[in-house]
C-alpha cells in the first residue's frame, strides 16, 4: 500500500447542460490530454464511491451548514473492479480541498464492509489509524453509494484536472459494492452534468478562457449530499 501526499488544491464546480458539455469538450481536446484511464471508445470511466458518516451524520450536516473545515471518508473503486480500491479522506479547508488516499486489498475492503476495522491498527499510514479512531469514537459507518461516469482532461501546468460527471445515481448502502447493478436512483435531471475544475496555485489564463468561467455560475455541489438527500 502507498499513501499519497496530501496537497491543498482549488476546486470549482458548475452545473452544465449537454450543449455546454459538447462545446467545452471540443475546445479541451485541442489543449488538454484525455485521462489515460478512460475507455478509448466512450472517453469515460465509471466511479463508485461508498461514503461513510458518523453517528451524528456530521459529514452531511456540516456541508449543509457550510462549515469551513470538514472531512468525508469513502471507499472508491473504478469500473466495478477490485484491482484498485482506495480508502480516501477528502478534506475541505475554506476555499481549498485535499485528498488523502491509501490502497486497500479486496480482503481489507470486505472486512470494512463487514464492520471489521481491526486491521486498521497498528499501521504506518496515519489515514488508517485516524479512520480507526473515527470508527471507534464516532461510530463511522457506511451510509450511501454514489455512482457516476466521468470524462477527465489533464493539463500539466498547474496540475489542472477538468472533469465532466454524468448519470449520477444514488444507492442505499449495500455490502455488494462490486455488483454490476448500478445504484438505483437517478439524481440529476436528464441532460445535466457536473463540471469540476481542480488545480494547484493558479489556473492558467488560457484554460480559464477556454472554459469561459466568468460566464458561468459556480455552485457548491456535493455528490454525497445530493445522494443522501434522496435516501
Amino acid at each position: 500500500m502507498a499513501e499519497r501526499i496530501r496537497n491543498l488544491r482549488h476546486e470549482l464546480k458548475y452545473y452544465i447542460d449537454e450543449g455546454e458539455y459538447l462545446t467545452l469538450r471540443e475546445r479541451l481536446k485541442h489543449c488538454c490530454a484525455l485521462d489515460a484511464h478512460a475507455s478509448p471508445d466512450t472517453r469515460q470511466y465509471h466511479i463508485r464511491s461508498l461514503y461513510f458518516d458518523d453517528i451524528d451524520n456530521s459529514a452531511l450536516w456540516e456541508k449543509q451548514f457550510g462549515v469551513r473545515s470538514r472531512h468525508k471518508y469513502r471507499i472508491r473503486i473504478y469500473n466495478l473492479s477490485d484491482s484498485v480500491i482506495n480508502l480516501e479522506r477528502k478534506t475541505k479547508a475554506g476555499q481549498y480541498i485535499a485528498k488523502e488516499s491509501v490502497k486497500l486489498t479486496r480482503g481489507q475492503c470486505d472486512a470494512l464492509l463487514d464492520r471489521d476495522f481491526s486491521f486498521l491498527i497498528p499501521s504506518r499510514y496515519p489515514l488508517l489509524e485516524e479512520t480507526y479512531a473515527q470508527m471507534r469514537t464516532r461510530l463511522l459507518r457506511p451510509v450511501v453509494i454514489v455512482d457516476y461516469f466521468r470524462e477527465a482532461y489533464i493539463y500539466p501546468a498547474g496540475n489542472v484536472r477538468i472533469t465532466f460527471d454524468r448519470e449520477l445515481h444514488s444507492g442505499n448502502y449495500s455490502r455488494e459494492l462490486f455488483t454490476p447493478q448500478p445504484a438505483s436512483t437517478p439524481i440529476l435531471p436528464p441532460g445535466q452534468l457536473i463540471l469540476e475544475i481542480k488545480y494547484d496555485a493558479v489556473l492558467p489564463p488560457h484554460i480559464r478562457a477556454v472554459l469561459q468561467l466568468d460566464r458561468s455560475l459556480r455552485s457548491a455541489i456535493s455528490k454525497y449530499t445530493l445522494c443522501r438527500r434522496h435516501q
